[in-house]
């Protein structure tokens, strides 16, 4: 089942280029704040999913592209990513780095977007800012602890996420958590429809070119270890995500580009990116010469 998030909270699933509302059903509360209404769908989905269906073969089509398509979990608990997780991309960087050396870092929830909302570029001169590929992990249930060979229990869904990032040496999470540095989407796929998690092309252009290629194959840490790490340290709850890390090929964004990316059996979204009005401050006040092997 894919299900989106469109037109101010309410609740989709999608059905051959078409969106099905089943926001009733679903039991959210377009207007509730905070927007927490999806963690319980995502919590309750077992006993609800039988009703998600049936509501949507008798709800009204509409074409996805008369519908605004939202970040489908706007409000999670935990927003984790792993830094340094493809060989390629620590070369690139020359970066020892690695994500089973560092383990995870958090981002804000308020870089939280979607996917027809622009990357709005922080008004900081001197800095070049950075399209990274990833997928994005929809955490199912509550877990501590838990085992590799048990993770997949865990995992709800997948989406396609862009993890965007300020160059330069500063504090990573500050790097990466401006607002609108996290586009998430078009929808979450259920993990049932996703065949193997350890063998999933993804792509990104910048444009029409192709910046960013990758298998799921290649992680330094794959799905069930991100999943067992972050659980070691911290409870994961229902709509938690987590972000893979990127492969080779970063490469800055500016003002009037297009990013799109692509991963097999869970979407495809192009984002707009725009300048923004906001984001200077002293922590950016020095310009700073991006080379590779540079955070």
């Amino acid at each position: 089942m894919k299900i989106a998030r469109f037109n101010g909270g309410r609740i989709g699933v999608v059905v051959d280029g078409t969106i099905r509302d089943v926001t009733a059903v679903a039991g959210v509360d377009a207007a509730e704040w905070p927007p927490v209404g999806p963690l319980r769908l995502i919590a309750d989905f077992p006993t609800l999913r039988d009703k998600l269906e049936q509501a949507a073969k008798v709800a009204a089509p509409i074409p996805l592209d008369q519908v605004t398509l939202e970040t489908p979990v706007p409000w999670p608990n935990k927003l984790i990513a792993y830094p340094v997780n493809y060989r390629d991309h620590a070369t690139e960087m020359t970066s020892v780095g690695f994500a089973n050396v560092q383990g995870f870092f958090l981002k804000a929830n308020s870089s939280l977007s979607g996917p027809s909302e622009a990357i709005e570029l922080p008004n900081i001169a001197g800095r070049e800012i950075h399209h990274e590929c990833e997928i994005a992990l929809i955490i199912g249930k509550q877990g501590r602890q838990i085992p590799p060979e048990r993770a997949f229990d865990y995992v709800f869904g997948y989406a396609c996420l862009l993890d965007i990032t300020i160059r330069g040496k500063e504090e990573r999470v500050m790097r990466k958590s401006f607002d609108t540095f996290t586009p998430v989407g078009p929808y979450i796929t259920t993990a049932d429809e996703v065949p193997n998690p350890a063998d999933i092309n993804m792509r990104l252009w910048v444009n029409d070119e192709l910046r960013q290629q990758a298998n799921t194959r290649d992680l330094l840490v794959d799905i069930p270890h991100m999943i067992s790490i972050a659980s070691s340290a911290a409870t994961l709850y229902p709509g938690d995500l987590i972000a893979t890390g990127t492969p080779a090929g970063v490469g800055p964004i500016k003002a009037g580009d297009t990013v799109t990316i692509e991963v097999d059996h869970i979407g495809r979204m192009s984002v707009p990116v725009v300048a923004g009005r906001y984001g200077e401050n002293i922590v950016f006040a020095k310009p700073y010469e991006f080379k590779r092997g540079a955070a």
